[in-house]
């Protein structure tokens, strides 16, 4: 979706929900991270994260757009356009928007396997590390016997 899409997108909800134009502009913002929109005070513009159609879909981003709205028109009308306040609170219950977005799956975590395994001598007991220790400095937790170092084999040890 382009955001000329999403300007039109956002004008359409704001006639049909709340009966006044949105007259600013609109725009996906890319660098969005931990928040589904974000309405200017200063420009009135309000961004939305594309993360969220992405993962969500479109019914979540028009939560997202009912909650930005209703941050815009209260601040322009001179109402309480904050979260805590009961006008705010009000009209995004009318308009059912959403209080809070989704959270986005988190691309950038990775989850490392397990590379080395440490086996006790005397009971067995294993500890598995992602990174390689020596292994002469230590002893089991459990009965305090000598531990071997093994590298697991690729893809394994999970």
């Amino acid at each position: 979706m382009s955001d000329a899409e999403l300007q039109l997108w956002i004008e359409n909800v704001s006639l049909e929900f709340f009966g006044i134009p949105f007259r600013h502009k609109a725009f996906f913002n890319t660098r969005l991270r931990t928040t589904g929109g974000r309405y200017a005070l200063r420009t009135h513009h309000i961004e939305i994260n594309p993360h969220q159609l992405e993962a969500h879909g479109r019914e979540e981003v028009e939560g997202i757009i009912k909650h930005e709205l209703c941050h815009y028109h209260l601040h322009i009308a001179g109402g309480g356009y904050k979260h805590r306040d009961g006008d705010f609170k009000r009209l995004l219950a009318r308009v059912g928007g959403s209080r809070y977005c989704q959270a986005l799956p988190d691309k950038n975590r990775r989850v490392l396997p397990f590379k080395y395994k440490l086996t006790c001598a005397a009971c067995g007991m294993e500890y598995k590390r992602k990174r390689r220790i020596d292994a002469s400095r230590y002893r089991c937790g459990r009965c305090a016997g000598k531990l071997r170092l093994e590298e697991l084999a690729a893809g394994n040890g999970d």
